[in-house]
């Protein structure tokens, strides 16, 4: 039964890939790329989440410098037409798989309401 679930699960992944949505989002991105500070500044942006999210799931405080510098990092990366339109893009993805992790769980929903 677990191998059904996940074969269906890898041929949702090559559908999501054949989506408007993901297409659109994977135009954006190639778009970002070819402008090399706008990329630049899109890694920057990814490493230092990144590096926030861990410490924060470590349980340790940010500090004051960590937070600055992330405001700076997002305000910079909003002065990029091509990672806004990433972001959009990337906002659309998700609410794709939003949805689609309700239709997923809503046995298990339907299962605790009874």
């Amino acid at each position: 039964m677990a191998a059904d679930i996940l074969a269906d699960a890898q041929s949702m992944a090559a559908t999501l890939q054949a989506s408007d949505e993901f297409k659109a989002l994977s135009d954006a991105y190639d778009t970002m790329k070819k402008n090399a500070d706008a990329y630049k500044t899109f890694q920057d942006f990814q490493s230092t989440q990144l590096s926030l999210q861990q410490k924060q799931a470590q349980g340790q405080n940010l500090t004051e410098d960590e937070m600055n510098g992330a405001r700076e990092l997002a305000t910079k990366v909003g002065n990029f037409e091509e990672i806004k339109t990433l972001m959009q893009k990337e906002e659309a993805v998700n609410n794709l798989l939003n949805e689609l992790n309700n239709v997923i769980t809503k046995p298990i929903q339907d299962l605790y309401r009874n």
